[in-house]
């Protein structure tokens, strides 16, 4: 088995087991939740028989071992369950908010990857001059607004002041790409944090690759312009940027909670926190395993597009 085939192997094992542990982690924290379903479920001063009869029906009233292993082999088989508010099954809910959610998540990708990349090839290019220092100074500081700050402030000039976008996503249903007026909002918050920290993690790998060793040779060779840019420093500088890539993507599947509440979007946000808020455990249990695994899987991605643009780190290691 060769080098790279071996950490593979390695990297989807290690995979698996972190799956393994995010499925036991979501059960004990469902578990640790406050209150009682069955007693939520009841309604308004339930008598106890109704209460017993809720925690049967719903096997409440089994240890929590039996209710674990009947869940995770459930999970095997892509069943996730069913709502203890509705009666319908978890995979509804996680089909009708995923529309939704995936849609911002790739039109954000769409841009953030020429965005941040450009803007950090940009500042590399100037280092130290004024096109560098503004680029810096730019993404610092739009970074370090929150994100709901940074969305109150563009609804109030964009949506309130100026009437140029919709405030929110109400009255469009799940068919936003027919009012693309409404996803301007919510894709520019959603854009903001992450194209920074790429910018500035593309101009310090791009800063770093363009005074190795590999480029002078490369200069001394001929090779100069865009050639020497994108062909031999930017692969190197891509590394890291791959792996916060990886991350962003994951936050904007797991972490859009806060633009979909904003904007009253429909999405997996909007399905998680309805679930919280009706203590359905099933739901919030089914999205925290996709979100989970999401995240394994896109940063076993993000490793295997690092090594592959640095190889240089299994000889360094």
């Amino acid at each position: 088995m060769t080098g790279l085939a071996s950490w593979t192997a390695r990297r989807l094992l290690l995979g698996a087991a972190q799956t393994a542990a995010v499925v036991l982690l979501v059960f004990a924290l469902t578990e640790a939740l406050p209150g009682d379903a069955a007693v939520a479920l009841a309604g308004d001063q339930p008598d106890p028989e109704r209460i017993a009869a809720i925690r049967e029906a719903l096997d409440l009233d089994r240890p929590a071992h039996e209710r674990l292993l009947k869940w995770a082999g459930g999970l095997l088989h892509g069943d996730f369950g069913t709502s203890l508010a509705s009666g319908r099954p978890v995979s509804t809910y996680l089909t009708d908010g995923f529309g939704p959610t995936l849609l911002l998540a790739s039109l954000t990708l769409v841009l953030l990857v020429p965005a941040g990349v450009g803007l950090g090839v940009l500042a590399a290019r100037h280092e130290g001059r004024f096109t560098d220092r503004l680029v810096s100074s730019v993404t610092l500081g739009v970074y370090a607004v929150p994100e709901f700050a940074f969305g109150v402030l563009l609804t109030t000039v964009f949506a309130l002041r100026l009437g140029w976008l919709p405030p929110t996503a109400v009255g469009y249903g799940t068919d936003l790409l027919a009012h693309p007026s409404a996803l301007v909002l919510p894709v520019l918050v959603l854009l903001s944090r992450p194209v920074c920290s790429l910018a500035r993690l593309v101009r310090a790998g791009m800063i770093d690759a363009l005074a190795s060793p590999y480029v002078a040779q490369a200069r001394r060779h001929g090779v100069t312009g865009a050639r020497l840019r994108y062909g031999h420093a930017l692969p190197n500088a891509i590394a890291p940027a791959a792996q916060q890539l990886a991350r962003t993507v994951d936050w904007l599947l797991c972490g859009v909670i806060v633009v979909e509440a904003l904007y009253v979007i429909p999405g997996l946000g909007t399905v998680l926190m309805n679930a919280v808020a009706e203590r359905d455990v099933p739901v919030v249990q089914g999205l925290a395993v996709v979100f989970g695994v999401t995240a394994v899987v896109l940063n076993l991605g993000a490793d295997l597009v690092a090594r592959r643009f640095a190889p240089r780190a299994e000889v360094a290691a």
